[in-house]
């Protein structure tokens, strides 16, 4: 009897420790996340610092732990780099016990480093990329492209502009999976709107000097000049642009446009263009209350990018408390099927692709006359449904076809 005693209460003991790991498992004693951006070059003002300040915020927002363990923020400059960025993941992973990296702003980083992830079984959270080639035939089961695609910016802008009488068409293309996915996806919506493409030209990323690539484009004779590329190089092509005199007789489409770049140009410059964005900082009172949080720690109101990091965060964060542990396959589960609804979007979903599809908004800029206060930048003239924003799952995805 006594023998019997032990081996029911040692049994039962073994039971209760398997409960308890059930109901709390953190890897490490440590929710560890790391922010790889760009922080000096040209995607560093739409994210960068910022977006480290927008991991922080999150991280606090939720209390500094999750199931009672610390939530730590790491941060590394990527520099624009494939090769940096993977050897930097790589490091977190093996040696740093990172659990998730977050932003990633260039498209050629996050493609660097979204199998390093998926071979550790470790999350990437995006919102810098654009490159819809993140959630076709390169996607993984341990990605969530979480702000934009390049789908969704030419499903707003591009369409808006042909629509609106612009209905030929000639391309300066950032020279990297980006600016060439980009331009693809731009021109699939124009020709789809009953708009034609005149020509293209690559231009080196980063770039300063866009006179010659302009100068081909305003020999075209193409009513659009579509500027497939985006931070610094966005900047200078439309003030060079301006400088030259070819946008009286031609009208630029920036087809991904950030909040960052119209406050670099200034609304004298900038108005009147249509734009496509994730997040506008003065949409409603929700996002009004945290974008002043954020300019409070950053002196600048936030991108959809630097937003974006804070909302993926949260809704990571949630998924773990959630599921009781931050095991990577079963966070992704709670990840996908909890809709997403706080100050950045409503009713957004993580498809098994991982892109999140969400609501975005088709935004003109506004004349210096129609700003009434710092950063009255934009007038939204719609909000495109999801369902239009961007394309279904793709079937070259292996997660999909699974």
């Amino acid at each position: 009897m006594r023998t019997t005693f032990r081996n029911i209460a040692f049994g039962g003991v073994l039971i209760l420790a398997g409960a308890a790991a059930a109901v709390a498992q953190v890897s490490d004693d440590v929710v560890k996340i790391g922010v790889l951006t760009d922080m000096t070059g040209a995607y560093s003002d739409l994210a960068g610092p910022g977006s480290i300040i927008a991991a922080q915020m999150a991280a606090e927002d939720f209390g500094g732990k999750v199931l009672g363990k610390p939530i730590v923020i790491v941060s590394a400059d990527h520099q624009n780099k494939a090769d940096v960025a993977s050897s930097v993941a790589r490091k977190w992973f093996d040696e740093e016990h990172v659990d998730a990296i977050a932003d990633l702003v260039s498209s050629s980083t996050a493609l660097a480093v979204m199998p390093v992830a998926a071979e550790k079984k470790r999350i990437t959270l995006l919102s810098g990329p654009g490159s819809s080639a993140i959630e076709r035939d390169k996607c993984t089961a341990y990605n969530v492209h979480y702000t934009y695609n390049t789908y969704s910016m030419a499903a707003g802008t591009g369409r808006a502009v042909v629509q609106r009488g612009g209905k030929s068409w000639f391309f300066i293309t950032a020279d990297y999976v980006f600016g060439k996915s980009l331009e693809a996806d731009t021109s699939k919506v124009v020709i789809a709107s009953g708009g034609k493409i005149l020509g293209e030209v690559k231009a080196p990323f980063p770039t300063t000097d866009f006179s010659s690539y302009l100068l081909q484009a305003q020999s075209s004779g193409a009513k659009i000049i579509g500027l497939a590329n985006a931070g610094a190089d966005t900047i200078n092509a439309i003030k060079q642009a301006n400088e030259f005199g070819i946008t009286p007789k031609q009208s630029l489409a920036g087809l991904l446009v950030f909040l960052s770049d119209v406050h670099s140009l200034g609304l004298p410059t900038a108005k009147g263009m249509y734009l496509t964005t994730a997040f506008y900082w003065d949409r409603n009172e929700e996002s009004r209350k945290w974008s002043k949080r954020f300019f409070e720690r950053h002196k600048k109101m936030p991108t959809m990018v630097q937003a974006g990091v804070y909302s993926e965060l949260m809704h990571y964060f949630r998924a773990i408390q959630a599921a009781g542990t931050d095991n990577s396959d079963k966070v992704m589960a709670k990840m996908r099927e909890t809709p997403i609804n706080d100050f950045f979007t409503k009713n957004g979903h993580i498809g098994a692709d991982g892109l999140n599809r969400h609501e975005m908004y088709l935004a003109q800029v506004k004349t210096p006359a129609e700003s009434k206060y710092p950063w009255d930048y934009y007038k939204i003239l719609k909000t495109i449904p999801a369902a239009e924003a961007f394309e279904p799952p793709d079937p070259s995805c292996p997660q999909v076809k699974k």
